[in-house]
């Protein structure tokens, strides 16, 4: 048997306790995306890409287009990485299909 400084063997012949390591799936990191105002996109679009995109009933879609006409800026919901980025997108290429300025982003919750 080989050994090791000190003059004691490699194997010591003795047993061992198990243990047994758990993974933890780390939660996303969850990102807003959040409306802007301007002044010449119509309320009523804003009100029906709130409705589309994000799933939203007439009432609560105009309760925040109207935080977003008042106050210049409004979350539209609370998604992981790469849904706020499609739904980011999929505003903004409706908007300028429509010829509206409308600009849509997101941010770290």
């Amino acid at each position: 048997m080989a050994e090791r400084r000190g003059g004691r063997p490699d194997d010591e012949g003795g047993t061992g306790v198990a243990t047994r390591t758990r993974t933890r799936t780390k939660q996303p990191t969850p990102y807003r995306v959040l409306m802007l105002n301007d002044d010449y996109t119509p309320m009523e679009f804003v009100v029906l890409c709130l409705q589309r995109f994000f799933r939203m009933s007439m009432e609560e879609a105009t309760r925040v287009m109207l935080h977003v006409h008042q106050k210049g800026v409004g979350v539209c919901g609370t998604f992981t990485y790469e849904v706020a980025e499609t739904k980011v997108t999929q505003v903004m290429d409706f908007a300028r299909q429509n010829q509206h300025p409308l600009q849509c982003t997101m941010e770290k919750a």
